[in-house]
């Protein structure tokens, strides 16, 4: 049996490599299952992906980020090109790198908001969603080195991992790459505490930092004040959607940069994470259960015949001071989401 050697002297052996890729593909499988259900039985297939998957995402970025990125099927989509060896390979610019994570941002907040009147409610159209992203992701991987285009560049979900990740304390073996070819800087999966704001030197990166890290937490709670409807049928109910996330995404952009001035930038990073993780679960953890603000929207099982309403009242209130802990006060040690591997030797990257 041979083995990998990393830097902190831990090894993947060829077993354990094995293994990680089985859980990949047993994963990527599930999310192959779960495309399928959107398009042939949407009921079932919006219950899967929206009301518990993306649900448990948020604490599963939290508490175990090297997971999601050792497991996240959109991403073994994008590294198929290079496992297989048909990567162009070619590198990107910092400059490059910045703004294809500015676009990620931009795209998260630009989805968000639809999925109220579009996908939420619509299993086909979350469907081509998720192949669009997918065909995207893929394309990206055929052309450029490892995760720099879109693991660590134009995915939506990397802006969240940055502010939900900060706090990481379980370091896992990295089970995409081999060695390390460099291919951006500084790697989020191999660089402890990472934040939105790590990098800040050019107008690009201080954008998309300042929008993750102040605006975020409002632009969440602002997109659980709109209710979910059946499609749009003016420019007015459109723009509807983001009215509240918006508003909300201003006054919390607005408070971050005031406090900035008061308050360490890392220790305001950690409670305006915690505020944001806090603020889904508050309003998402009883609305899978029946006691949302908008009756039936985000529905998964409805218990209230069952359970008193103040069960998840705790619940809720439990789960945010454990948030708060975890992230804030809890800093002793903050670990890289994986472990980064030997740097390799030779380099035929093409630019």
């Amino acid at each position: 049996m041979t083995t990998t050697t990393y830097p902190s002297g831990t090894g993947l052996s060829r077993r354990s490599t094995l293994i990680w890729r089985t859980f990949q593909v047993l994963v990527w499988l599930m999310g192959l299952a779960i495309l399928f259900c959107l398009f042939f039985y949407p009921e079932l297939g919006i219950d899967l992906f929206w009301n518990l998957l993306i649900p448990l995402a948020p604490a599963l970025l939290v508490l175990a980020l090297g997971v999601w990125r050792n497991l996240c099927p959109m991403a073994f989509t994008s590294l198929l090109p290079r496992h297989w060896g048909t990567s162009q390979r070619k590198t990107l610019t910092p400059t490059q790198t910045s703004r294809l994570n500015l676009m990620g941002v931009l795209a998260l907040f630009l989805i968000v908001p639809l999925r109220h009147a579009f996908f939420d409610l619509n299993g086909p159209a979350t469907g081509l969603l998720v192949l669009s992203l997918g065909a995207v992701a893929f394309g990206l991987g055929f052309f450029y080195e490892w995760k720099s285009a879109w693991c660590s560049g134009l995915c939506p979900v990397h802006p969240v991992e940055k502010l939900y990740g900060l706090t990481n304390r379980l370091t896992l073996p990295n089970a995409h790459c081999g060695a390390c070819h460099q291919c951006v800087r500084p790697c989020p999966d191999s660089t402890p505490g990472i934040n939105p704001l790590s990098l800040k030197k050019t107008l690009t990166q201080k954008t998309s930092g300042y929008l993750m890290a102040g605006a975020f937490p409002g632009f969440v709670w602002g997109w659980f004040q709109v209710p979910d409807s059946h499609g749009v049928s003016s420019w007015g109910e459109l723009l509807g959607l983001y009215h509240m996330p918006v508003m909300g995404l201003l006054a919390s952009g607005g408070l971050f940069l005031l406090l900035n001035r008061f308050v360490e930038e890392k220790r305001l990073i950690a409670v305006f994470a915690a505020a944001a993780v806090s603020c889904y679960y508050w309003f998402r953890l009883p609305a899978l259960f029946g006691y949302g603000v908008f009756p039936g929207d985000g529905l998964l099982v409805d218990v209230s015949a069952i359970l008193p309403e103040w069960v998840f009242t705790l619940a809720t209130v439990a789960l945010s001071v454990f948030l708060f802990w975890w992230i804030v006060v809890n800093q002793k040690r903050k670990a890289s989401w994986v472990v980064r591997p030997a740097f390799a030797r030779t380099n035929n990257r093409r630019t």
